[in-house]
């Protein structure tokens, strides 16, 4: 390219011998330049300072380089970045470093109009113009190749803390890895688990934008089939928050349904959350009816059928214990009340009280347990939750 500027042989090289008399100036004056114009620079740390010198001087001598046409490989553009270390396109972003080019050339090109003249000067800074065309060219190829890397590490990253969660494992190196990767402590967290997309890769991007526009973190895993998402945001207050904000995230998921675990305070005890989500996501086919998304423990009765020995505690817990603790025959009026169809009038002649005692009782189950025996879904909770406390009950000692 330069020879094409300047194909005259002699006059090259008498601009290049000129111009390296002058490189040593013009890197003092960009270095400067730079402490001016942009305060950011000098709030960096001594060794991130020291590299943007050296790459600045580096771009310098690389325009002489170019300039000479001596040499193609040498005169790579890209080269102007090949001593710098990783760790500086992490403290410098993209736009901060086209900040910089732009001020190299601009003393650059100061310092070309106060050391040359005509015809020199517009042949020098036309010469500028293309190189630092091709620096900026290259300044963005370095950036997208370290994006990819760094992509591909956080995705091996995310994938070793998903996985440790779902063996509820998630131990201090665990925590310290999604720091890495932006994750903020401190917050309710929650698991998700429904069907991936056909295509993997899309939905787990989708849903971690999102999740972003909810103000939520997320880290997302594709395991088998099963999209599994890790959520954290100050709005999951509550199981029914959590449940209403992975509402609008739904969309990033494949069809079936989505299972919410219950939220846990942060993310060294994630594993209980996704363990119950992913039993309940496979004990969803149990109630096509199921709102979408629903929550782990409103699949209690589908998770105990299925053999989770968790749900069939909660349901003792939460059903059976509270009832045959209670006073008033609640337990006798709900088992009777569940043989009658739920009928009022039936279980009052059955338990040879008042309709309106029935009436009475069927509120202080509902107060003591959360289930009302009339309605269908919560019958069906109370009938196994009995049962299965029945059954513990009735055991006989092994």
């Amino acid at each position: 390219m330069a020879r094409a500027l300047v194909p005259d042989d002699d006059l090259r090289n008498r601009l290049v011998s000129d111009l390296n008399a002058i490189t040593g100036r013009v890197a003092t004056a960009t270095l400067k330049a730079m402490d001016c114009r942009h305060a950011w620079v000098g709030k960096l740390e001594a060794e991130p300072r020291s590299w943007i010198g050296v790459v600045a001087r580096a771009g310098i001598d690389g325009f002489v380089t170019w300039f000479a046409d001596a040499d193609e490989s040498a005169a790579d553009s890209a080269n102007v970045f090949v001593h710098a270390p990783r760790s500086l396109l992490r403290r410098v972003s993209l736009p901060q470093t086209v900040e910089l080019i732009r001020t190299t050339i601009d003393t650059f090109e100061e310092q070309v109009r106060d050391s040359f003249t005509e015809p020199d000067r517009s042949t020098l800074m036309m010469a500028i113009m293309h190189y630092s065309r091709e620096v900026a060219f290259a300044a963005a190829g370095v950036y997208a190749r370290a994006a990819e890397v760094r992509g591909a590490w956080d995705a091996r990253l995310e994938s070793l803390v998903m996985d440790a969660v779902v063996r509820s494992d998630a131990d201090d190196q665990v925590l310290s890895r999604a720091s890495t990767l932006g994750w903020r402590n401190g917050m309710p967290v929650v698991v998700a688990v429904g069907e991936a997309k056909p295509d993997h890769d899309a939905g787990v991007d989708e849903l971690r934008h999102r999740a972003s526009r909810e103000g939520l973190d997320a880290l997302v895993a594709v395991h088998g089939e099963r999209l599994i998402a890790l959520v954290t945001g100050p709005q999951l207050s509550s199981i029914e928050s959590a449940v209403e904000v992975l509402g609008n995230l739904t969309d990033s998921f494949g069809k079936g349904a989505i299972v919410v675990g219950p939220i846990v305070t942060d993310l060294s005890h994630a594993g209980q959350s996704a363990r119950e989500a992913l039993v309940g996501h496979r004990a969803a086919a149990g109630w096509p009816e199921a709102p979408n998304p629903v929550a782990a423990e409103d699949l209690l009765p589908e998770r105990a059928l299925l053999g989770d020995g968790h749900a069939r505690q909660q349901l003792r817990d939460r059903v059976y214990q509270p009832l045959a603790s209670a006073t008033g025959d609640l337990l006798l009026t709900a088992t009777t009340l569940l043989d009658c169809g739920t009928s009022v009038e039936a279980a009052a002649r059955a338990l040879i009280v008042h309709p309106n005692t029935v009436r009475y009782r069927i509120k202080r189950i509902h107060e003591v347990t959360g289930f009302s025996p009339q309605n269908a879904r919560e019958a069906y909770v109370l009938r196994l939750g009995i049962t299965l406390g029945q059954l513990r009950a009735n055991r006989s000692p092994s």
